[in-house]
């Protein structure tokens, strides 16, 4: 059985890729019109309701907005207490050694230790901004205290509104789990092809290096949908990626013990059409029954062949033996996924 060699799969990556980056792309500027966006709102609500010093309102909403829904309200409770505790700090530290720079670094050591404690470091440099009016104001009079109080949830409730539209990139997702899927089979193919033509090709190194970075762009898009999603969690992006991992981390290996190999017995080409069923075959629902079924049947009938004839054929047949066993990992790792999520 011959199976032709083609490249195609891998210029379809390569185009799938393109418009990930280009979606990535979009993203960024859309974050970046909605982070000039609320900046300004949170300004002109400050400078409306005639607040001192309106313009931190918006830097505070520059540093309220996350990535996810999640982060920006953990985020923005984290800050709330810190800007507490920063009230508490300064306002002993002003009592005891008046307005002076002196008392604004001893809060600063204060508070910048009480945040490193909490893992609060975001809220040091927001928060000990509005503590520095009171040091230009010389007063931490109560209409100071309302002045940056009011600021500070001005900031905070803009960034927090704003990321709340934020919803899950599904279409985002889809792409570069095909992505991944297309990778896989590419790889499947030209491990067939060696197994099959006995003719070498360093494109799997690159393919796998590609894998991963698709792995991990897929695994930080999922995580980012499973933050989006306040209430109803659904963790079903984040498992079907983590089953590919363990896929990658076998077909490294794989790659690595097809390397060793220096010369090819027929029994090489009946492990390479198996590698090329599993590449037709592989879909998202697929159960790999059969696939795993044909697996067993292979592997009884290279024990049952004639043993080799010498030290080379030994040592390949042993490796191809491993390669076996390592597919049927893979196999085993889809099935496990498959049934779990009751497909």
């Amino acid at each position: 059985m011959i199976v032709q060699h083609s490249r195609m799969p891998y210029n379809k990556i390569k185009s799938k890729d393109k418009a990930q980056i280009n979606m990535l792309n979009r993203d960024k500027i859309i974050k970046g019109v909605k982070i000039a966006f609320a900046a300004v709102l949170a300004i002109a609500a400050a400078a409306e309701l005639g607040l001192e010093y309106s313009a931190t309102s918006g830097i505070i909403t520059v540093l309220s907005i996350q990535n996810t829904k999640k982060e920006t309200l953990n985020s923005a409770r984290n800050r709330t207490l810190a800007y507490l505790c920063a009230l508490l700090l300064s306002a002993a530290s002003f009592y005891f050694l008046g307005f002076t720079l002196f008392a604004f670094a001893c809060y600063l050591l204060l508070f910048a230790l009480l945040c490193l404690y909490m893992g609060w470091e975001e809220a040091i440099a927001m928060d000990s901004v509005l503590i520095t009016h009171f040091l230009a104001e010389q007063s931490m009079s109560a209409a100071m205290l309302i002045n940056e109080t009011a600021l500070f949830f001005i900031g905070t409730t803009v960034g927090i509104l704003v990321n709340m539209h934020l919803r899950k990139k599904k279409s985002l997702f889809e792409k570069l789990a095909d992505g991944v899927d297309e990778q896989i089979k590419g790889i499947l193919s030209t491990m067939a092809y060696r197994l099959i033509e006995d003719k070498e090709s360093n494109e799997n190194s690159d393919r796998l290096e590609q894998l991963k970075e698709t792995l991990r762009q897929a695994m930080e898009c999922a995580l980012n949908n499973y933050n989006n999603a306040l209430w109803k969690k659904d963790t079903s992006e984040v498992d079907y990626i983590q089953m590919r991992e363990k896929q990658s981390i076998i077909l490294q290996d794989i790659y690595d013990n097809l390397n060793r190999i220096s010369c090819l017995p027929r029994q090489a080409n009946q492990v390479g059409i198996l590698l090329k069923r599993i590449e037709n075959d592989y879909h998202r629902d697929n159960t790999v029954t059969e696939l795993l079924q044909e697996l067993d049947i292979l592997l009884l009938d290279l024990k049952n062949q004639e043993l080799p004839n010498s030290r080379e054929e030994f040592e390949t047949r042993a490796i191809l033996f491993y390669i076996l066993k390592q597919i049927e990992r893979l196999l085993m790792i889809k099935r496990e996924y498959v049934l779990t999520r009751g497909l």
